[in-house]
């Protein structure tokens, strides 16, 4: 069954790499139908890709660049931004150029298409997919499923912690994990990323009372200022006018209260720093999540996601 990554994951593939090695692998990808990666060198005047091949230049009519250009219902932007990238796509003949020189007609239309009937219509709430990060705008960060199809993970679904603006917690080109919300009928994705990253208990569990460890601040208010732990547990420290979102931190942990899911915290200091951005810890296990509670047990509030009920929803629609 062909697997329908996000576009640049097949890119450097060993397998990608040797179908792309001269004219002959070439040719045997095409009478095999195989999808291939390659970089994107130049947007025509006419929004035709052209594409490099190693072995010969291809090309990607306007038309075969991606679902909706035909008709409109997708911008030539979607074109033009995929320069000096990689994209997918299916050999569809052998021609030759203005000077004799072979040449490769390529569609990426036709990947997305079977992309989106045999794989994303086929999603349903709850599961559990490879993404990778495409472009971040203030209410949310872009990611394509799967070939360059586009989503978006809304800025309050990223994490609990709440954050200015989604560059806080991931940059373009990166390969995360995300869960299903809804898919509609003509194929768009809702997807979310916070309940892939742990309860309050399970973030909690992570530190004790007494220990003094890192943190990030991510706002500071007239009564407070809130320190980030992990990307789903952030405690409350006293206020302080010297401090900026944003800033490293060293924090003191005075105590968890699980039935107020409160972190009180001393924040001992603060300071500007580049530190490399660390992995996300997914603590889910497996491709799917039916249910997802962020409150303890003991707390009267209650936070969850029933990934089983969105789908029931989906179903009666």
């Amino acid at each position: 069954m062909e697997r329908y990554l996000p576009e640049g994951c097949l890119w450097n593939t060993v397998e990608n790499a040797a179908s792309l090695r001269n004219a002959a692998s070439l040719q045997e990808s095409w009478r095999e139908g195989r999808i291939l990666e390659a970089r994107v060198t130049l947007c025509d005047s006419g929004h035709n890709l052209i594409v490099d091949l190693v072995s010969m230049k291809g090309i990607i009519p306007k038309e075969e660049g991606a679902i909706g250009i035909q008709d409109g219902s997708t911008k030539d932007i979607a074109l033009i931004s995929r320069v000096n990238k990689a994209v997918c796509f299916r050999i569809q003949r052998f021609d030759r150029g203005a000077n004799g020189e072979p040449v490769a007609i390529l569609s990426r239309r036709q990947v997305q298409e079977e992309c989106m009937e045999r794989y994303v219509k086929k999603l349903h709430p709850g599961d559990i997919i490879p993404v990778r990060v495409t472009h971040l705008e203030p209410f949310g960060a872009f990611v394509d499923v799967g070939c360059g199809i586009p989503s978006l993970i809304p800025i309050d679904a990223i994490s609990v912690s709440r954050i200015a603006h989604p560059r806080d917690r991931f940059s373009p080109g990166q390969e995360i994990q995300a869960v299903v919300r809804q898919v509609e009928p003509n194929g768009r994705v809702a997807l979310s990323h916070k309940e892939l990253l742990g309860s309050w208990e399970e973030n909690a569990a992570l530190f004790s009372p007494g220990e003094t460890v890192a943190g990030v601040i991510r706002s500071s208010e007239s009564y407070g200022v809130f320190i980030e732990l992990t990307p789903n547990l952030a405690g409350l420290a006293e206020p302080r006018d010297d401090v900026f979102p944003g800033q490293h931190a060293s924090v003191f942990i005075k105590s968890l209260i699980p039935e107020k899911m409160k972190v009180k915290l001393i924040l001992v200091d603060a300071f500007d720093a580049s530190y490399p951005v660390q992995p996300f810890h997914y603590f889910v296990q497996g491709n799917h999540l039916s249910y997802w509670r962020y409150s303890p047990a003991s707390c009267s509030k209650r936070i969850e996601t029933r990934f089983d009920e969105l789908q029931e929803e989906e179903s009666a629609t």
